[in-house]
C-alpha cells in the first residue's frame, strides 16, 4: 500500500465526518430553540465545516488529480463518501443532536490531541487547529447534555432515548483497518485503543453527572461507512447539498 494512497483515503474519512455532521447541524438555523442556542448551532456547523474543508483542501494536493475541495466535497457520490454512519442521521430532536455531538467531540477531542503528534506537519497543523475548536464543542454539548439529563422528567426521558438509539453507531468511531494501520506506522497518527479509553472515561464522567445510564456494549455496532456502505438517509442529504453545483457545475462565485 502506498502511503500517498492511504493519506488520501485517511483524509477523505476526516473530512467526511467533518463536512456530513455539519450539514446536517446546519439545518437546525433559524430552528433552535432559543435565538442563543440557534447561533451556538450554526455555530458549530460553521465549524465542522470549515475543518472538513481544510481537509479536503489537502487531500485533493495529496491526490494531485486536478481536482480541488469543491470537486471532492459536491462531485462525489453516496459510496464515494467515507464519514461514519452516526453523523448523516437526521437530525431529530434538539436532545438528538446534543448527544450526537457529545459522543463525536468527546472522541475527537482525544483522536485530534494524540494527531497533532503525526510526522505529517500539515495534518498535525490542521490537527491542531480543529482541536482548539473541538474544546468547545465539548464543552457545549456536556452543558446541555447536564441541563437536559438533570432537568424535567421529560427531558430525561428524550435524552436517554437518544443515547439509547445513538449508541449502536459508536463502535464505529473505533473500527482500524489496513488503511490506518499503515499510517499508525508510517506517519505516527493516533492508534485508537488509548482513544477509547479516553473516550469511555469523558463519556461515563458526563453520564454520571447527568443521570443518564450508559447503553450496553455488548449490542450489535454499525459499521460500513468508511468503505461506502451508509444509511439510506445520506442520499438524500447529498441531493440537497450538492443540488446547486451540479446544476449549475461551471459556474464561478
Amino acid at each position: 500500500m502506498k502511503t500517498k494512497d492511504a493519506l488520501f483515503e485517511f483524509l477523505l474519512r476526516l473530512a467526511d465526518d467533518r463536512l456530513v455532521l455539519g450539514h446536517r447541524t446546519s439545518e437546525w438555523c433559524g430552528h433552535g430553540p432559543i435565538l442563543e442556542e440557534d447561533i451556538a448551532l450554526a455555530n458549530l456547523a460553521l465549524d465542522h465545516i470549515g475543518q472538513a474543508n481544510n481537509l479536503l483542501e489537502y487531500a485533493a494536493e495529496v491526490e494531485n488529480e486536478g481536482r480541488d475541495a469543491d470537486d471532492l466535497a459536491y462531485f462525489r457520490n453516496t459510496r464515494e463518501f467515507r464519514n461514519i454512519k452516526m453523523v448523516e442521521l437526521p437530525i431529530g430532536d434538539f436532545g438528538f443532536t446534543i448527544v450526537r455531538e457529545l459522543l463525536f467531540s468527546a472522541f475527537n477531542l482525544h483522536y485530534l490531541d494524540r494527531l497533532k503528534q503525526t510526522s505529517d506537519k500539515q495534518l498535525a497543523g490542521l490537527a491542531s487547529k480543529a482541536y482548539s475548536e473541538t474544546q468547545y464543542h465539548l464543552r457545549h454539548s456536556k452543558q446541555w447534555t447536564l441541563r437536559l439529563g438533570d432537568g424535567t422528567d421529560e427531558s430525561h426521558r428524550r435524552i436517554q432515548s437518544s443515547l439509547n438509539e445513538l449508541w449502536p453507531y459508536t463502535g464505529e468511531l473505533f473500527d482500524e483497518d489496513e488503511i490506518e494501520e499503515h499510517l499508525v506506522f508510517e506517519l505516527n497518527i493516533p492508534n485508537k485503543e488509548p482513544v477509547r479509553s479516553g473516550w469511555n472515561q469523558t463519556i461515563n464522567e458526563v453520564l454520571e453527572e447527568a443521570g443518564l445510564e450508559r447503553p450496553a456494549d455488548d449490542q450489535y455496532m454499525q459499521s460500513g461507512g468508511r468503505t461506502g456502505f451508509h444509511t439510506e438517509h445520506l442520499g438524500s442529504m447529498l441531493a440537497e447539498m450538492q443540488q446547486l453545483p451540479r446544476a449549475y457545475p461551471d459556474a464561478e462565485w
